[in-house]
């Protein structure tokens, strides 16, 4: 087994895979002048997720709660049914949603009416719904944990001396804080609220870990902290939105989700295909004419990101398509009503006349 390990490790570590021609691990090494970063340095996310979380738990409940309390969000408590382990196994590996002969037959085994049956999976399920008060908390704490460099405003920048690129502070410290981000999202999933993009959040947070974990490893820093730059611009505005959805400040979280529309269709679907994506499939062949396998594993990574920021862009197109289309019925409808009222005015002044 160890033999195994150690041929796994010396593949995955193969100088072919990460670097250009003629370039080994051997250069990484720190020197007058240059700070590379190191692979080892990625463990230190794993405790640094962790502390984000007690971070998180505390906002949660000494911040978001206070907060939610000021703007009038209540935390409803639900009726809990009667404890009753047919209809609880039932519920858990069956189905949350039974059909009226399988109500007819779980009555019959629990010796009771159908009507209490569907009374206590209504329940059971309501139970599974979260609160307003658990939304917000969560909301604020996305909300709250989420220059001037050249290669800011010239992205051609991110390869002039690649691979002996020194390793700046401030670029250390936002990958560990962006990657202990999403490992601490990852472990809290089972948690939060259950959303129906799940899936598309749990491929998302699998592949910003693996990109982030290998743009480091390859000191591929530079396209690295565009590409985390890109994502969280938009991020900000949507969770400020959910926050004033919950308390019902209908305008504030109007003009938020607008704002959050526009930063996401400019950074997602404009700038990282046309940007980032041209920086990293196109850039690169201008030196060097024999990719290495990261080009492909990375620009692959990047694609399905491209392929999740589509199906959301979708997802917010028809948000605001109904959003939009909500909004010139009401109009019309007011306009309507201004001249019907309008018109029965004048009736009534001439039946008087």
């Amino acid at each position: 087994m160890a033999h195994i390990f150690k041929t796994l490790n010396s593949w995955f570590w193969w100088e072919n895979i990460w670097m250009p021609v003629n370039v080994t691990w051997a250069h990484f090494v720190d020197r007058e002048g240059l700070v590379f970063p190191k692979p080892h340095q990625l463990y230190a996310t794993i405790p640094y997720a962790f502390v984000l979380l007690i971070i998180r738990f505390f906002s949660e409940r000494y911040v978001a709660i206070p907060l939610a309390k000021a703007l009038g969000i209540k935390n409803v408590r639900r009726v809990k049914p009667q404890p009753n382990p047919v209809l609880e196994s039932y519920f858990r590996e069956c189905s949350k949603h039974p059909s009226q002969s399988e109500i007819q037959g779980l009555a019959k085994k629990c010796n009771c009416t159908a009507r209490l049956v569907e009374k206590w999976f209504r329940r059971r399920r309501n139970l599974e719904i979260p609160t307003v008060l658990r939304k917000f908390q969560e909301a604020f704490s996305l909300n709250h944990l989420s220059s001037q460099k050249p290669w800011f405003y010239d992205i051609w920048q991110t390869w002039v001396g690649y691979p002996f690129q020194t390793l700046l502070p401030s670029q250390y410290w936002y990958y560990m804080a962006e990657i202990s981000f999403y490992w601490s999202l990852l472990f809290t999933l089972g948690i939060d609220n259950k959303r129906k993009d799940f899936l598309a959040h749990v491929v998302h947070h699998l592949a910003a870990i693996g990109l982030m974990s290998g743009s480091w490893c390859g000191n591929y820093v530079r396209l690295g902290t565009l590409v985390m730059f890109v994502h969280d611009t938009a991020d900000f505005w949507l969770e400020a939105a959910k926050m004033f959805n919950y308390a019902h400040w209908e305008k504030t979280c109007n003009t938020l989700f607008i704002i959050f529309s526009i930063a996401f269709f400019i950074t997602r679907i404009i700038l990282f295909p046309f940007w980032i994506l041209r920086a990293t499939l196109y850039q690169p062949t201008y030196y060097s004419t024999t990719p290495v396998i990261a080009y492909f594993l990375f620009n692959g990574q990047l694609l399905i990101l491209q392929g999740l920021h589509l199906y959301w862009g979708y997802l917010i197109f028809k948000i605001l398509r109904r959003f939009i289309f909500l909004k010139v019925i009401l109009q019309v409808c007011l306009n309507l009503r201004s001249t019907i009222l309008k018109h029965w005015v004048c009736i009534k002044k001439t039946i008087r006349s």
